[in-house]
């Protein structure tokens, strides 16, 4: 290159020589500089070696290729010009030169050994990308969550920042030992000639400079490492020894580090928690006028509850991913997942059992430490220590109510939200420990509905496993990681914790176990990521903030982290919590739109099915149903007010007078027929009728008035409407009518405003017209035939059949029969005798018939004889009151007139116009108080009734049954089941 160089330059230089046109002046070859001809021109005196002049053209590799070149002649110079000077000024302006391009040679090849050096690095560092998870999402979003300007007050200070600049003296050692390198007769010179020398032969740095400076570092370098190892070999005795020590300074510096930016991590995070507890703070108060949306994790809970309830069927089962947490018992299972959630949230005991049912904890983010339940809309303050202890007392409570009879546990859920600053947002279910013994007070299967219940759990198989190992006991003793490698023999979703490592340092009398069961040797499971925790000292008093300090403490001071034994990122629940929630999300994301396919073909298979089976249907789920069974429930209870008057007065007095005949006939009517005169019968009739208006008549009044409503509504419900007429709704009404009947109370002071009216209606005897006579009169009849009707009933069936029934249906008589008809006919003959016989047989007559029965051969009671007199004497009394009752029809003039005829006293007319008169004037009275009260009062309690209902799911289900309403009920499930799903993976890309 430098001859390229000098030959360009000469031809120059013979070119100014022969422009100069004849003008006499120095040559300006002769005003070129001393060190640039010393340089250039080969032909000089002065330079290292003469060679004959040659005429060559320009290589095209020469940076002057551009220029116009001529042929010319070449100058003749003499080689004695300037003899006489002295040239160790050029000599020192070459060397200087040399050390520009040495300089710029030694940056270029640094900055090429410098990148070379990077990529073999990058090479050797292994890919990270499958353990990408493990590290928290915040860390990639720093820059969004990080105050610049905070942390940029904390970056050290100047004396910090100066430690870490380089050495300036040691760089001037180097400046100063690179100057001896390049003095004369050095290696330094030597190289530079070696480089001259064999330009020619090295075709691969043939193009342009940095070729040159290239090769130069490379010579360099190789003279520098020819130094190092004569030097080195003297030393290496002594770097063996000392390297030791210096990896337990690295190791003992980087944990120092690791720890100092852990913390200075820990402060930002708490600044930002407090940041987003303000914003949130002034969401909630709507400083910003805007609704808040639901979190993404709350919808995702809601999925999960909805799950719970629905029953798997078309082989759609849950796999969607929660938390589950397993471990032996007593492992430390509660304490992980209230160190997870921040808060003592779970009832404690010492050595017994307390986890009895499974647990769901929602932990998601919000402006106060918060919990509830998913049924309840009561908060507790998780700040607060009595609302702390009232909320493990109702966990308690509802863990004990869940528990059947004669069970340890139970696999009801319990599900709980918490809400706070700075929480993992994930899904955790929190199961009874597994046990080995069935102890005393437990049930026998306790151990099998245990395993069975984590099994269900762990068979998810987007469930993440958190495996909780008790570090303290043997390892040999734990009973849940076999549990754990049945259910996850790959290990590509548990996540092993190792809980008490405090004690475990203490008590194991070789740390590397602890190694090993970290490293995932130990134990024939395997796992994602393994973790080493200390959840407190073991006193249930103690605070979230002091067990995180004694964690923290412990893993600073202990020897697991200085000898390398655990790694800082394997340390703390706060690494745990994030490890394990990124992990949940990341499982969240792989598995959830899977789902929502399942449920959406789901839903086409029960779509069809129902249009198939139920095509002019709507489909109406169990709640839309009772509903629709609600309002016509109540539309039929309003039917009641349309029921005309008339036709509950008719009621009314029809359904009393059946209940109080019998005591009129018998009590009243009968006992008065029996005197001698009219006035002893209107005594006996006044004073057994006031006797009965006091005590019985208004409650038997109100009895048949309620029975009436009763009767009414049962018939508006059970009354068909013709094709509209829904079956399904049967069971539902009939169960509404009971306990509306039920629950309904009548007035009870009707009874005391009735009986004034009842009374003066029977002290009325004063029959005005003509018509109310005849109408008593038909009254009364009706009422006598229908006695004798039953009368001849009860005859007929005492001495059988009579001739023309045994000679038609070929029936007789049994032997009883026979002694009753004889005993009939010969009591019948007494009666014919004495036609004016009163209504009971003297002890004497008794003896005549049975002494002429037994003349007959017929053996017969006294007893019989009396209960057979009693039906032939009433019908006989019967058969003469309605005979005069047919004279009487002509007595109203003479009753109007007060006239007095023995043969026409018709004083039991009046008494049946008495009572028919009290019946309508009763059936009036009740009917206003059953339209203006009572009717309001039963549609208020069908109310109550259907809204209690409405309230009791069981009662649902149990009243509204059959493929239908359950075909409506799945499919309304699974579309719910669906939209949520949709609505939470857009969220899910949103967020993303």
């Amino acid at each position: 290159m430098w001859r390229t160089r000098a030959a360009a330059a000469c031809v120059i230089c013979r070119s100014l020589a022969n422009s100069s046109c004849g003008i006499k002046r120095k040559s300006l070859l002769q005003n070129l500089h001393l060190v640039s001809r010393s340089i250039h021109h080969p032909c000089y005196p002065s330079a290292k070696f003469q060679r004959p002049p040659l005429r060559i053209s320009i290589q095209q590799l020469s940076s002057l290729n551009r220029l116009p070149l001529h042929k010319t002649k070449l100058l003749n110079v003499k080689h004695g010009y300037q003899s006489h000077r002295n040239f160790w000024l050029a000599r020192l302006a070459s060397r200087l030169l040399r050390v520009r391009y040495l300089i710029l040679g030694s940056a270029v090849g640094g900055g090429y050994t410098a990148k070379k050096t990077y990529e073999q690095w990058k090479d050797m560092i292994p890919d990270l990308e499958d353990y990408k998870w493990i590290v928290p999402d915040f860390i990639w979003e720093l820059d969004e969550l990080v105050d610049i300007e905070k942390l940029l007050k904390a970056l050290p200070d100047a004396d910090d920042l100066a430690k870490l600049m380089p050495d300036f003296e040691k760089i001037g050692e180097s400046l100063a030992s690179l100057k001896g390198f390049l003095s004369p007769g050095s290696p330094g010179e030597t190289a530079f000639r070696a480089t001259d020398q064999g330009y020619d032969n090295d075709k691969q740095f043939k193009k342009g400079l940095l070729g040159e400076l290239i090769l130069l570092q490379q010579q360099i370098q190789q003279h520098e490492e020819e130094a190092r190892r004569a030097a080195g070999f003297s030393s290496q005795q002594k770097r063996k020894v000392s390297d030791k020590e210096k990896i337990d300074q690295l190791q003992e510096e980087l944990l120092r580090t690791q720890l100092k930016y852990q913390r200075m991590l820990e402060r930002l995070e708490k600044e930002n928690k407090e940041l987003r507890k303000l914003v949130l703070q002034r969401d909630d108060k709507g400083i910003h006028q805007r609704k808040l949306k639901k979190s993404l994790i709350d919808m995702y809970s809601e999925v999960l509850d909805i799950l719970s309830d629905y029953d798997a069927s078309y082989n759609t089962q849950d796999h969607l991913p929660r938390v589950v947490v397993v471990g032996d018992q007593s492992a430390g299972k509660t304490s992980v997942l209230e160190m997870i959630a921040q808060a003592r949230i779970f009832p404690r005991g010492s050595g017994e059992m307390m986890t009895r049912s499974p647990v769901k904890v929602t932990l998601s983010e919000g402006p106060h430490h918060v919990a509830l339940f998913k049924d309840s809309s009561r908060e507790f303050d998780l700040t607060k220590e009595e609302d702390l202890a009232a909320l493990r007392n109702e966990i308690e409570i509802r863990m004990r109510n869940s528990v059947k009879e004669g069970c340890t546990v139970s696999t009801e859920t319990i599900s709980l939200s918490v809400k706070g600053p700075g929480l993992q947002r994930m899904v955790l279910v929190d199961l009874p420990g597994v046990i080995s013994t069935v102890t005393s007070g437990m049930a026998p299967d306790t151990k099998e509905t245990i395993f069975s219940i984590s099994k269900a759990y762990m068979q998810n198989p987007n469930a993440i496993i958190l495996c909780i190992q008790d570090g303290s006991v043997d390892a040999e003793r734990s009973i849940v990681t076999d549990l754990v490698s049945q259910m996850d023999p790959q290990g590509k979703r548990t996540i092993f914790v190792l809980t008490k490592v405090d004690l475990a340092e203490k008590n194991v009398a070789s740390p590397n176990r602890i190694q090993q069961i970290i490293e995932g040797k130990l134990f024939p499971m395997k796992a994602l990521g393994y973790f080493a925790v200390v959840t407190g000292k073991g006193n249930s008093s103690e605070s979230i903030e002091s067990i995180k300090e004694y964690e923290e403490e412990f893993f600073q001071n202990s020897k697991l982290l200085k000898t390398s034994m655990l790694k800082a990122h394997q340390v703390t629940t706060k690494n745990l919590s994030l490890a394990v929630s990124d992990c949940f999300w990341k499982m969240v994301r792989e598995s959830v739109e899977q789902q929502a396919d399942a449920f959406k073909a789901t839903r086409f298979n029960l779509e069809t099915e129902w249009k198939n089976n139920y095509p002019r249907l709507r489909e109406l789920d169990r709640n839309e149903l009772f509903e629709k069974a609600k309002n016509e429930i109540l539309d039929e209870v309003i039917s009641l007010t349309q029921v005309t008057p008339k036709h509950w007065e008719e009621m009314l007095e029809k359904t009393l007078w059946e209940r109080v005949s019998t005591h009129v006939i018998e009590n009243i009517y009968l006992p008065a027929a029996q005197t001698a005169n009219s006035g002893t019968f209107n005594t006996t009739v006044d004073i057994k009728l006031k006797q009965w208006t006091d005590k019985q008549l208004p409650n038997k009044a109100v009895e048949v008035a309620w029975e009436t409503l009763q009767e009414e509504f049962s018939r508006f419900m059970t009354e068909k409407k013709g094709k509209e007429h829904d079956d399904i709704f049967d069971k539902l009404k009939q169960a509404v009518k009971e306990e509306t009947i039920k629950r309904h109370k009548w007035n009870e002071r009707a009874e005391d405003s009735l009986r004034v009216i009842q009374h003066n209606a029977l002290e009325d005897r004063s029959i005005s017209d003509k018509q109310q006579w005849d109408a008593a009169i038909h009254f009364m009849e009706e009422t006598l035939q229908s006695r004798l009707k039953d009368t001849e009933s009860v005859i007929e069936d005492m001495v059988g059949p009579d001739w023309k029934k045994r000679w038609l249906h070929w029936v007789g008589r049994t032997k009883e029969q026979n002694i009753r008809n004889e005993t009939k006919n010969e009591l019948e003959k007494l009666i014919k005798c004495n036609e004016d016989h009163p209504a009971y047989l003297a002890n004497d007559e008794v003896t005549t018939v049975r002494k002429n029965l037994e003349a007959r051969g017929v053996a017969v009671d006294p007893c019989l004889i009396k209960d057979t007199w009693h039906q032939i004497y009433r019908r006989y009394f019967l058969k003469s009151a309605l005979s005069h009752c047919n004279l009487c029809r002509r007595g109203f003039y003479y009753y109007q007139r007060h006239f007095v005829d023995s043969e026409l006293e018709c004083n039991d007319i009046v008494l049946f116009w008495r009572i028919q008169r009290m019946l309508a004037i009763t059936a009036n009275t009740l009917r206003q108080q059953l339209t203006n009260t009572e009717v309001r009062r039963l549609e208020k309690n069908v109310k109550e009734v259907l809204e209690d209902f409405a309230e009791d799911n069981e009662k649902k289900v149990m009243l509204l049954t059959g493929k239908r309403v359950q075909l409506a009920e799945d499919l309304k499930k699974v579309r719910e089941i669906q939209e949520k799903l949709e609505a939470f993976i857009e969220a899910l890309h949103q967020e993303k």
